[in-house]
């Protein structure tokens, strides 16, 4: 794998702020991230280096905000990791960032909103592709995750971010020793003793 993690975020909402330190964070862990610097043209397309970046990676970290699903970019993405999810196990650790998780899962809220768009918006022979990116998005909606409220009942984000990133160095572990003895005959044990 050309990258351990891929993050996958709505830059205007979380760019500078609470994705930027949980990059920071997993990077001073050594473990290296793919993470777009750059902003994405607007359209649903992937680019190839974000399919790239998906294909290339062991585990992939949604940051959810409020305004995650007005861009087509972000769902493109989201229902791309879904499908590898489904398809080759991928592991998907999901930040619901000052949204209810229940949102999510039910398409409520603002999102709501933003779906309605992308419908009203999309030829007729192309929705199919949304209600696709709605049910990647609801399915998300159902992994257990972290919700971030960010009100003043809430703990520290720096928090949070130590709690994400020792979850994501277990899983990394997890699924490296896992291709391990599947490859390895007898190794179980060994494994076990140590």
């Amino acid at each position: 794998m050309k990258h351990q993690v891929f993050l996958s975020f709505r830059g205007e909402d979380t760019r500078l702020n609470f994705t930027s330190h949980l990059h920071k964070a997993l990077k001073d862990k050594g473990l290296n991230v793919f993470f777009d610097e750059e902003k994405l043209e607007k359209g649903e397309q992937l680019s190839p280096a974000l399919s790239q970046g998906i294909a290339a990676s062991n585990l992939s970290i949604l940051v959810l905000s409020k305004d995650y699903a007005s861009s087509k970019s972000c769902l493109a993405e989201l229902s791309a990791i879904m499908d590898r999810k489904q398809t080759q196990g991928h592991i998907v650790l999901p930040i619901f960032y000052h949204v209810d998780p229940s949102h999510v899962r039910n398409i409520g809220g603002s999102f709501t909103t933003s779906f309605e768009e992308h419908e009203s918006k999309r030829p007729v022979d192309e929705v199919d592709e949304v209600k696709r990116w709605k049910a990647a998005f609801a399915e998300v909606g159902n992994l257990k995750g972290w919700h971030i409220g960010g009100d003043k009942s809430d703990r520290p984000e720096a928090g949070y971010i130590e709690e994400i990133v020792k979850k994501v160095i277990e899983k990394l572990r997890s699924s490296r020793s896992r291709h391990v003895s599947e490859e390895l005959v007898g190794i179980d044990y060994q494994k076990d003793a140590i």
